[in-house]
């Protein structure tokens, strides 16, 4: 497959903000992992991914009461999308409307979200609360109406088409929206061709072989 500028811009911005790693590793990913606990609906999960799972809750129910639209990306996102905690996960990355940024931040704030001083509110949304982090890459509209990068250098790069018409995720009783499978084999089939300095670790291709099996079998590419 020929790689085009634009699929190159629309890696770095979604996996490399001011040079930080931020495909799945996390800011950093210093985190350990805890002893066996629960959520509402989800029994025997990590304490670490049981805390993921509430902060989910509590963005899922900020922004509906605020009328903002999110979406989870990444591992979560495929953990909602196969119902089940398939692995641990170092944060919880989500996509918003560059719009909603604000909002977000200042009623999260309010239940103890703080920005992550590391990153700018400008390209990226980060909060930090004990030892959960958020990650909110912002959404924009180019003039015809598609969905694109928000916010950074490549502001304004296309992302998949239907990316966000795909049907909401669940772990027990926690739904939440998630981006479509199709974007999410997408991004993890391409990743190590648009970026062949970040080869496919053994988790990513775990992921995708569950992603593809969810789906009927995508073949790779």
């Amino acid at each position: 497959m020929k790689l085009t500028a634009s699929a190159v811009r629309f890696v770095a911005a979604n996996f490399m903000i001011d040079g930080v790693w931020a495909g799945g590793e996390g800011l950093g990913g210093r985190r350990g992992l805890g002893g066996v606990g629960s959520v509402r609906g989800v029994d025997g999960v990590d304490e670490v991914a049981g805390r993921q799972l509430g902060a989910i809750r509590e963005v899922v129910d900020v922004a509906g009461a605020c009328g903002i639209d999110v979406w989870l990306r990444g591992g979560w996102a495929m953990d909602f999308h196969l119902g089940e905690v398939t692995r641990p996960h170092v944060d919880v990355d989500w996509y918003c409307w560059r719009r909603d940024a604000a909002t977000l931040a200042d009623r999260l704030g309010a239940l103890g979200w703080r920005p992550d001083p590391r990153m700018p509110a400008a390209t990226q949304l980060d909060l930090l609360r004990d030892d959960v982090e958020l990650s909110f890459a912002y959404l924009d509209r180019d003039a015809d109406g598609r969905v694109v990068v928000g916010a950074g250098p490549w502001a304004g790069t296309a992302l998949p088409e239907g990316m966000l018409a795909g049907p909401s995720g669940r772990i027990g009783t926690l739904a939440a929206p998630v981006i479509s499978v199709a974007a999410q084999i997408e991004f993890k089939e391409m990743f190590p061709v648009w970026m062949p300095e970040r080869p496919r670790r053994p988790k990513d291709a775990a992921d995708l072989a569950r992603l593809r099996a969810s789906a009927g079998g995508h073949p790779a590419r």
